[in-house]
């Protein structure tokens, strides 16, 4: 099995084989936590306008999402899984757009089969990848707005490998290294904080989802996911 690490911004039109798109501040934690309050079906988008657009069509979705880690304006909440932690969201369809992840999603055209990723359900993604045992496996970091490399997604990025690899990385040195580094800064510093503080925790619970989310089916400018099992 070859495992290859792409960052941004081109990370994810590289992407080839089985790809995991990693975002764990925060579209891929928020994603198991929305799946995980009963939603049964994202629609992830690249653009805003689009996701007013497939609202507009279905009224009952959910309008989740942000742009420089905010809410944005008209939606229903932002990219914030402390949001949604208690949220009944049974049976609905939740329609996500952020700067980077869903982003990477729609432009990883080339790559075989997508699943996402970060901290939260880290055991889940490596144990379906060795079950699935493809030749190739992408670890996309989608990064600060898809524009530059982020520490969080890149270690994330560099534990999945270890698991693959049969190492036990040692994730509270991990955990330390990302709280104590300049991307915790928009949790827990007041001078600039954008996002809430308990969504650091939330999405460095390491393990906390046992089951995948996958990519199922491609549009233009739009992709569904769904949850899988590991």
């Amino acid at each position: 099995m070859k495992v290859n690490i792409l960052q941004p911004p081109s990370g994810a039109g590289q992407a080839r084989g089985l790809t995991v798109i990693i975002d764990v501040f925060r579209a891929f934690s928020l994603v198991c936590y929305l799946f995980d309050r009963g939603a049964v079906r994202i629609v992830a988008v690249s653009e805003v306008d689009q996701a007013f657009r497939l609202r507009d069509h279905s009224p009952d979705r959910l309008l989740v999402g942000e742009r420089h880690a905010l809410k944005i304006p008209g939606f229903d909440h932002g990219n914030s899984p402390s949001e949604i932690l208690t949220a009944d969201l049974s049976g609905r369809t939740v329609i996500h757009t952020t700067h980077a992840g869903t982003r990477a999603l729609v432009a990883a055209r080339q790559a075989d089969e997508v699943i996402t990723g970060g901290f939260v359900n880290a055991a889940a993604v490596a144990g379906y990848i060795q079950t699935a045992e493809p030749e190739t496996v992408s670890l996309v970091c989608s990064g600060f707005e898809g524009r530059r490399e982020t520490l969080e997604d890149t270690l994330c990025a560099g534990y999945l490998r270890d698991l693959l690899d049969g190492r036990r990385p040692d994730f509270n040195a991990i955990r330390q290294r990302i709280i104590r580094a300049e991307c915790s800064r928009r949790f827990l510093d007041p001078a600039k904080r954008t996002c809430p503080e308990q969504d650091l925790e939330l999405c460095l619970d390491l393990d906390r989802f046992d089951f995948v989310v996958r990519r199922t089916a491609m549009h233009e400018g739009f992709c569904v996911l769904e949850r899988g099992e590991a």
